[in-house]
Formats: structure tokens, sequence, C-alpha cells
């Protein structure tokens, strides 16, 4: 497996990592994430707001893996933070998260608060990087700014070969400022075998065969192929996540990768989760909060009232 700096640390992390959205939380998820680190794809991604972690957690025991998590936006407040990490930690069953993200903006709680929790958990050694998730230009300088010692190392955002929105100028800026940008949702959430696009998928399908690769393989290569950018593709069985484990060891020529380029303008693009919901959720973050700890407290993770400011 082909590897690529996380940000601007020396750290190195798999081309192509592992994503648990909706990831089956029994024997097959476990035995589906193994096989992809087996595979070589030892990033593995989760999120609090996931329920995912403690199936990470069990899945990478005596593993080496890589693990991301992401603290919910409604956790942004100093003690929240801290408190959101240590059940994390617990869930994930390891001592400290190799990268810790913010899984929403939050126009409801100052940045600098929620920075400052970030890089305190640093300090402490319970998360070794702090990374963002669908954050633009503007909110990655501000919570950039917002800190005094680290640097964001990464914005997780929705990229694929049909939804492109990061191409207008946030993939830029992701490489001038050193922040490896993480790619979820690389199939465009399914969205790549609607039939308005069953033409870019045959042409794809038709340049796997060059590759002895599907049709799927090329996308997700074509993905990896920028700079600064590496995925986590969802796959729930063994077998998807061997074939997306190879989707990274094959090169595609630069003619190639210009034919399915230059095809792209000819089709729709894909409107990206942060793009069409991202408004709403920022502008109605403390009534996404109420629901999420509602959730919570039927689940018993609430934290506790004194950890409110």
């Amino acid at each position: 497996m082909e590897t690529i700096g996380l940000g601007k640390t020396g750290e190195k992390v798999p081309t192509i990592g592992i994503g648990t959205w909706k990831m089956n939380r029994d024997e097959s998820g476990i035995a589906a994430i193994r096989a992809g680190m087996d595979a070589g794809m030892w990033l593995v991604d989760t999120a609090e707001m996931y329920g995912t972690e403690e199936t990470v957690g069990r899945a990478i025991k005596g593993y080496n893996a890589f693990v991301a998590t992401k603290v919910s936006p409604h956790h942004f407040h100093y003690d929240d933070v801290i408190r959101a990490c240590d059940a994390s930690l617990k869930r994930l069953g390891v001592k400290h998260i190799d990268l810790y993200q913010l899984h929403w903006p939050n126009t409801g709680i100052p940045i600098r608060e929620t920075m400052g929790a970030m890089e305190k958990l640093v300090d402490d050694g319970k998360v070794r990087y702090i990374g963002v998730s669908n954050f633009s230009i503007e909110e990655m300088t501000e919570a950039q700014e917002s800190m005094k010692r680290y640097e964001i190392v990464s914005n997780q955002v929705e990229y694929s070969i049909i939804t492109r929105d990061i191409e207008k100028g946030l993939l830029r800026f992701s490489n001038d400022v050193g922040a490896t940008v993480i790619a979820y949702s690389p199939f465009g959430s399914g969205k790549l075998f609607d039939k308005r696009y069953a033409e870019l998928l045959s042409l794809i399908d038709n340049i796997g065969l060059k590759y002895s690769r599907t049709a799927t393989q090329v996308a997700l290569n074509w993905v990896v192929s920028h700079k600064g950018v590496s995925a986590i593709p969802k796959a729930g069985s063994a077998e998807h996540m061997k074939q997306n484990a190879e989707s990274a060891n094959f090169a595609m020529s630069k003619d190639d990768h210009k034919r399915i380029s230059d095809a792209l303008s000819r089709f729709p693009e894909n409107r990206p989760i942060a793009g069409s919901l991202g408004p709403i959720v920022k502008k109605t973050s403390s009534f996404w909060g109420r629901v999420v700890r509602y959730r919570e407290a039927m689940r018993g993770t609430l934290p506790t009232a004194k950890s409110r400011k």
C-alpha cells in the first residue's frame, strides 16, 4: 500500500484507509476492518457520532493501527471536548488517539475555546494530531489562528469522481498550507451507480479493463491520485476491503486520468453533504445539539452537568 504524508508532521498514513460510518457493529464488521488492515489499510476512521468506536476498538486489538476519530460539534465547549475524548479513548480501548478531528464546525461555540481544549489533549498525551472535518477555507483559517502550539494536519471532506466541490479552492488551499485532505464517501455515497452517470461509469469501466481493475477501483484511484489526498471508503465485507486496497496498487496513465477529468464536465456534479446540509447544520447547531444530547441521554453517554460552560 502506498502512503501519504499527514500534514507537515512527517507521519505517513496509507493512501487508502477504512471508513466506518454505517459499518456493521457485529463480528462481520470486525472481520471486515481486520481484512482491510491485513491488506495494508491501517488508517481506521470513526467518530463518537457513528456509534462504531467500540467496534473499531475490538477490531484493532493486536494491530498497529492509526486510529482517527471525531468529537461531535455539540461537545465543543472546553470541558466537553476533554470528556468526549476520554469517552472515545475508553470505547476504543487505546491509550491515545492518533488523529482527533472536529466533526463539523459549530458557530454557536467560540472556536478558540474548542481549539484550546484540543491543544490541551495533545499536551496531555491523549491525542497525537489535530484535524478538522467539513471545514471551509475560512473555518480552517480561523481554527488554525486560534491555536498557539500546534497545527491542523488534515481536513476530512467529501470528495469523489462525482462530488468535486473541494476543487473550487479548498483542495489547493489544503495543499498550500500543508494539510492532508482525507476524502470520505469516495464513491459518492453510491450515487456513482445512478442512471445519470451510466456513461461515466462505462468510461471508467473500459479504462479499468486496461489495468484489470473494476470501475470502482478506477474511481477510487482517481481520487487518491490528486496531490495531498487520501481516502477512507467503507466496505462491509472482507472481499470489498481487499478490492479497495487494490485500488491504490496500480498507476493510471496521465492520458487515462485526463480522459476521466475531461469527461466530468459533461455530467452533473453530485452535491456534497457539507454543501447541502452544512449551512443548515451550522445555523441550527443548538437545535441539533439538543437532539443528539437527547439520544446520548437515552444511551447513558451524556456528559455530566458540571462539564457545561
